[in-house]
């Protein structure tokens, strides 16, 4: 996109364990989530052995369509000022996003500054803002992340689902199928009714390893499970119900580690999240956290991460000259970065410089 004389815009992506959400906004003014701009592209993150964790390639063939749908539908003359990244595994798993995601998104887009950040944080900053306070964020996978005194983040969790996560979407949705399965073998603690939605959702259950295991997005395939525990748990399971009071108290106690390095249970306390759509859930969470932090008030969120997303870029993009004593929220790579584009508008494309180009 050519960078024109007119309104600044800045963009923002979040990328969860299921999807991608993209949006537009005005730079010069606080963001209305409810008049963002936005499109959604549905698909899971990929992790792979040849990226060293995120495909960043994957990611790209959802993304770059979506955006030059979101770009060409700005008002004339509009130009993009910074566009602000928020994606799962980024911290942990984000070595491939970092290297490839800058060059596309300089092309497309136009703009002079890129936010890449953990989805913790676009989570954090779209439900708090600048505020201090501990966000618990909850999708597919899980994590609760804070400021300390001072300004540095915290985290708790967050470790993906294979060493963590407890409680989030996958977590839930591997304990119900691990009931079901105990189920089919006739063991202590299995479900018969999460048997029966085991194989109405993925059918014969035998084929489950076989399914599951060498799939890069299995995380996803395990949260879609969750909402049939939910279910399961509302029509009186008690193996179901079990299950989410345990995956209540596993998130009320990643929630205190992260106040307690954030400096005390009294802070703002915020769930966030498709996860906490789900009432069952919510209420086993807030009871445990009744009893581990009792001066915590959880409050409603500002809004999503895509909001998150959108606030980061509009920071960077009033952000004038060095970054660091103007940008609100402490930077702290690979967890939160800025990135000046015009750097890097001269690098390979390297998305597309293996076997040649994949967008339309």
């Amino acid at each position: 996109m050519e960078q024109a004389a007119g309104e600044c815009w800045v963009v923002g992506v979040d990328v969860g364990g299921s999807g991608v959400r993209v949006g537009a906004a005005p730079a010069d003014r606080p963001v209305d989530p409810t008049g963002t701009r936005t499109v959604v592209a549905a698909a899971a993150a990929r992790v792979s052995a040849s990226a060293g964790g995120q495909d960043a390639r994957a990611l790209l063939d959802r993304l770059l369509p979506a955006l030059d749908t979101l770009v060409a539908g700005l008002p004339g003359g509009a130009r993009i000022g910074a566009v602000a990244v928020g994606a799962t595994g980024m911290a942990l798993l984000g070595r491939d996003l970092a290297a490839r995601l800058p060059g596309p998104l300089a092309r497309v887009t136009g703009a002079r500054r890129l936010v890449l950040a953990g989805d913790a944080v676009t989570a954090y900053a779209g439900a708090l803002g600048t505020a201090a306070g501990v966000v618990v964020a909850g999708g597919t996978g899980l994590v609760a992340i804070g400021l300390r005194p001072g300004g540095s983040w915290c985290r708790a969790d967050g470790w993906g689902q294979l060493l963590g996560d407890c409680g989030g979407g996958a977590w839930i949705g591997r304990a119900g199928l691990e009931a079901a399965l105990r189920a089919q073998d006739g063991r202590n603690g299995g479900s018969p009714v999460l048997l029966a939605a085991a194989e109405r959702h993925y059918g014969p259950v035998a084929g489950l390893p076989a399914a599951l295991q060498p799939r890069p997005d299995r995380a996803a395939l395990l949260a879609e499970f969750a909402a049939a525990v939910v279910t399961a748990a509302e029509e009186g399971c008690p193996v179901a119900g079990g299950l989410l009071r345990r995956a209540g108290e596993e998130i009320a106690a990643t929630a205190t580690a992260a106040a307690t390095a954030a400096g005390g249970a009294e802070l703002r306390l915020v769930l966030t999240g498709g996860l906490f759509r789900f009432d069952p859930l919510r209420r086993a969470t807030l009871d445990a956290l009744a009893v581990r932090l009792p001066a915590a008030c959880p409050g409603a969120p500002d809004g999503p991460p895509l909001l998150g997303a959108l606030r980061l870029a509009a920071a960077a993009a009033a952000a004038d000259g060095t970054v660091a004593p103007e940008f609100p929220w402490p930077l702290d790579p690979p967890l939160l970065a800025v990135l000046d584009l015009p750097d890097v508008l001269d690098l390979p494309d390297l998305a597309a410089a293996e076997d040649g180009p994949r967008r339309p």
